[in-house]
This record gives structure tokens, sequence and C-alpha cells, in this order.
């Protein structure tokens, strides 16, 4: 413990970066891990809410259930529904923007968590390099005193160990989190799935057979 507080106390300069970007990384779990838990929601039974109303032609019973479900999977059945009543012909391509502009708030301060997670392995290795620089060159001026070389080793070698303990944390819940979204996109698939067999359902019934186009 002596050593780890010698090595603060000596080197903050350096670790100063890494401690930085420790907090980042910690704020962002804690926020990504609020919000995805608040927005949580079971799919199958607002998927089964919604195709029961929409066989029923009832968008405005559609809408309620996605009103109730709330979140963001409520808030992409909503604008499904808003969308199928404004521009059925063109719902693919407009429920796909609603789906990628709500991807990209899933997505909010993942790349820190990626950046953080590539960078900070180097910030320790840079801090261990100052450290063992700084350790030389006092050997250098006192003469060779193998305690002091392991003592100056050990101290920049926390650097490294900080770097790589932020890093892991990093990318482990980097990886979490994307994985998190990945499910949220399947699951903007499955609604928009849903939405386009009623759009087709629709339109083959409009269609006039060939039995009664009169030539």
């Amino acid at each position: 413990m002596e050593l780890l507080w010698n090595s603060i106390a000596m080197d903050w300069p350096v670790l100063l970066p890494i401690f930085v970007c420790s907090i980042l990384v910690v704020a962002v779990i804690i926020n990504r891990l609020s919000y995805y838990k608040k927005n949580k929601r079971d799919v199958m039974l607002v998927i089964k809410g919604l195709q029961k109303e929409l066989i029923n032609n009832n968008l405005e019973g559609a809408r309620n259930i996605a009103i109730q479900c709330g979140g963001v999977i409520g808030g992409i059945a909503e604008e499904a529904v808003r969308i199928l009543d404004e521009q059925k012909s063109g719902f693919s391509r407009a429920f796909d923007i609603s789906a990628s502009l709500t991807t990209r708030n899933l997505e909010n301060h993942l790349t820190i968590l990626g950046t953080i997670g590539g960078v900070a392995p180097f910030l320790g290795l840079f801090g261990t390099v100052v450290r063992i620089l700084f350790t030389f060159q006092d050997l250098s001026a006192q003469g060779n005193q193998s305690a002091a070389v392991a003592s100056g080793i050990a101290s920049a070698l926390i650097a490294t160990a900080f770097g790589l303990g932020v890093a892991i944390v990093a990318v482990i819940f980097y990886n979490s989190f994307q994985s998190i979204v990945k499910r949220y996109e399947d699951d903007f698939q499955l609604i928009k799935l849903l939405f386009l067999s009623f759009v087709d359902s629709k339109d083959e019934s409009t269609t006039p057979s060939n039995a009664n186009i009169s030539l």
C-alpha cells in the first residue's frame, strides 16, 4: 500500500489522465445501465398486442398499446403506427429512418468506452516509461543500487496496471452495451416486419382478382 501511495505522490501528472478516464468510464456505465433498465420491455407481449389490433384494423388501439408500453420499444411502435396512418406506401423507408435515430440514442456515449478501452493501456505504458526514465536518472546520480531499481520499477508498473484495469472494464461494458443495442435493433426489425405484413395484407385485400377484371 505504501508503494501505491508513493507512486501516486510521485507520478500523479501521468496518472491523472488515467484517473479521469476511470471517472468517465464509471459515469458512462451508470448512465447506460440506468437508461437500458428504464427502457427494458418484453417485445413479444407488445407485438402480440399490436398484432391483435392491426388484424382488427384498429390503429387507435395499436397506438394505445404503444403508449402504454412506453420506453424505446413503445416509442418506436407508436412511430410505426403514425407512419402507417400517414404514408403507408413509404412505410419501410420512413420506419428505418426513425429506427436509426432511436439507435443513435441507444448508442450515446458508447464511443467514450470504446476510445478509453483502446487508449488507457497506452496511457499506463506512457506513465511506466516516464517513471523508469526518472528512476534511471536518479540511479545515475546516486550510483547503482539494486533496491532502488526494484522500487522504482515496481512504482512504474502501477501506472500500467491502472491503465490496463480501466481499459478492461471499459471494453467489457462496451461489448455488453453493444449487444444490448443489437437486441434493440432486432426488436425494431420484428416490429417493422409486423407492420409490413399488415401493409401487404391490406394491399392484397384491395387488389381485384383476375376474375373480376373486365377485359
